[in-house]
């Protein structure tokens, strides 16, 4: 299993993670580029130019790319390293994440409020369930992660209700399509970054970490 929440398969493109040194599907990987000042900038869409380096979808590799010379040593050249290099990473994969669950919405994927998702969920219709990292415990823990299925905490409530178009939103679930399959790697990622004691506070017994391959 990747962070990207992939099972790994024998022809996914692999990729090297230079804080790690653990070779492993992009899915759970960051890419990265020098831009032309020479700055590491994040290539979330994979598109950029240049020499690609990767790094696990995880704040401490993030960190120690940043912090020992990693990104200078796998472009062998000079870098800039701005210092609040993981934060712009977190806050970019999480308006992906939210981009990504507004698309399910207005397509019709994606539902938000305590009774719509709970009906989903009994409906077997939700592939994905999503819960405000500050929201109420006790209306969370009333809900459950769908059979095959997989919960992600790593929102906020007004980040939640931005995709949502409300101020803000607690519960939200996602129908089974491409769009899920993208919110699950995205989330995955963002998870990575942000505080590991965010998803284990808030799981309430649900696995964050199940996987799906029919979302």
């Amino acid at each position: 299993m990747t962070r990207g929440g992939r099972d790994k398969s024998e022809d996914e493109t692999e990729r090297r993670c230079i804080a790690t040194g653990e070779t492993q599907p992009k899915a759970g990987l960051i890419r990265f580029v020098v831009a032309p000042d020479g700055t590491v900038v994040a290539d979330l869409s994979e598109k950029l130019p240049g020499r690609g380096m990767w790094v696990t979808a995880d704040r401490d590799a993030l960190e120690k790319a940043a912090k020992k010379g990693l990104f200078a040593r796998a472009a062998k050249q000079p870098v800039i390293v701005p210092p609040d290099l993981v934060d712009r990473v977190e806050t970019m994969l999480a308006d992906r994440v939210v981009h990504l669950v507004s698309l399910a919405r207005k397509a019709g994927g994606a539902v938000t409020g305590f009774e719509k998702v709970k009906e989903w969920l009994a409906q077997g219709r939700a592939k994905v369930l999503l819960q405000a990292s500050d929201g109420s415990e006790r209306g969370k823990t009333k809900l459950w992660t769908p059979p095959g299925g997989r919960y992600f905490g790593c929102l906020t409530a007004q980040e939640l209700g931005l995709a949502f178009g409300r101020e803000h939103a607690i519960h939200g679930a996602l129908a089974a399509g491409g769009l899920a399959r993208r919110v699950v790697e995205e989330a995955a990622k963002l998870s990575g970054l942000r505080s590991k004691a965010i998803e284990g506070k808030h799981d309430g017994g649900r696995t964050a970490g199940k996987d799906t391959n029919s979302a």
